[in-house]
């Protein structure tokens, strides 16, 4: 943006995808000057954005939904904020909408402490992460927030649970149905239903389709040029050998399954192992997955969130999240702060590096690193409540927090 803002190029058309990924309020406020200065030199600017400080800076707004996946793809808005703010789609409703500070807070069982830390930035640091309550990390880009908890704390603290938004899965096979385990059960349903061996419904296995071996598309590779894909024309993207799909289950076959979403596929199985496995899967906010989407095509957040249908009703346990608000529109925010807080009702500790105020709001307890980024920071700043963040005045997360409670 700075070597842009540098150029005499004008009448020119700039397309930023989620540029406020990993910023802290104090940085989107500065980054919002930045775009407007490229819209006053006589350009045009595009922002993919989820952000409410970005969003409610531009002069129009197109918004798409109604919802997400299948569910989603249509245009529900297009105008200024003005008219989105009344308007009824998802993102209208999120800004008229401005969570308060939480009532009260969780009291600790106890604490998980770091002594002496100086990897990178940080200055000798020591400090405790209560245990049995929501922990939010804050600070601005660079003051140290991810070498404490990802490097030092994960280092100190072995048995603690990382859920971060890097792909779930590697393989070209691995599918939301294989990666939970559902496939199993839809394997030995079927081999029960047909009489026949669970592996006949394995598309890693004996009942794949020979020309594609279960992928259901063929990869060419042109050299030179960006490989096609293209969909297998033996069994037409269903995955499977016709002797495998005349097998049924109430009238479905295997391939059939796998194209259902998760909400459909939990109003077709009775038997509890799915419907405990799906259960969990919309819990998180996946409902509009399709059992046999490839994980290559989930998006970060909903990678992320499907590591947390596999960890939810667990107790005891310890869970780092590095910035997982990120990519995810104010009502998947508000979903996920739900599952964190289901998180440690049910025994466990969150502990959460995050940027955004509505996450923080919702925190028992806040670590503040700055008091700025690089040889400026690394130091702990605040310690406590969210409540009483409010009061210190050197910290720029309890300045913006100040600004978006005075906002609501």
């Amino acid at each position: 943006m700075v070597r842009h803002l540098g150029s005499s190029l004008t009448d020119m058309t700039y397309i930023f995808d989620e540029p406020t990924i990993g910023l802290h309020p104090r940085d989107v406020t500065r980054m919002n000057d930045l775009l407007r200065e490229l819209r006053d030199k006589g350009n045009t600017v595009l922002v993919v954005e989820h952000d409410r400080d970005v969003i409610e800076i531009a002069d129009h707004v197109v918004d798409l939904g109604p919802r997400a996946g299948t569910n989603g793809g249509e245009i529900v808005y297009e105008g200024g904020v003005e008219g989105l703010r009344r308007a009824r789609t998802l993102t209208g409703r999120h800004l008229r909408r401005n969570p308060p500070l939480k009532a009260s807070f969780r009291e600790p069982t106890g604490a998980l402490t770091v002594t002496g830390a100086t990897a990178r930035n940080l200055r000798n640091v020591t400090v405790s992460f209560p245990t049995g309550v929501l922990t939010a990390v804050t600070g601005v880009a660079g003051a140290g927030k991810s070498t404490l908890v990802n490097e030092v704390f994960l280092a100190r603290h072995p048995g603690t649970v990382m859920i971060d938004q890097a792909a779930a899965g590697t393989s070209a096979r691995s599918n939301p149905a294989t990666y939970t385990g559902l496939m199993d059960e839809i394997r030995a349903l079927f081999a029960a239903a047909g009489g026949v061996s669970p592996a006949l419904f394995s598309f890693n296995s004996q009942g794949a389709c020979p020309e594609c071996q279960g992928l259901g598309v063929i990869h060419t590779d042109l050299a030179f040029m960006d490989g096609i894909t293209s969909v297998c024309e033996v069994c037409r993207g269903r995955r499977f050998r016709p002797e495998v799909l005349r097998h049924t289950l109430r009238g479905r076959s295997v391939s059939d399954v796998l194209e259902m979403t998760v909400d459909e596929a939990a109003e077709f199985f009775t038997e509890p192992g799915p419907l405990r496995t799906l259960g969990t899967l919309r819990e998180v906010g996946l409902g509009y997955l399709g059992l046999g989407q490839p994980l290559g095509s989930l998006s970060g957040g909903e990678c992320q969130r499907i590591k947390l249908a596999g960890e939810l009703h667990k107790k005891g346990s310890v869970y780092v999240m590095d910035e997982p608000t990120t990519g995810l529109h104010m009502s998947d925010v508000e979903h996920l702060i739900g599952i964190m807080d289901s998180l440690v009702d049910g025994g466990n500790t969150v502990i959460v590096i995050e940027h955004n105020l509505d996450v923080i709001k919702n925190a028992d307890w806040v670590v503040d690193l700055g008091p700025d980024g690089g040889d400026r920071g690394g130091t702990v700043i605040f310690e406590g409540t969210p409540l009483r963040l409010l009061d210190e005045r050197d910290s720029f997360t309890a300045e913006h927090l100040r600004r978006d409670l005075a906002r609501a």
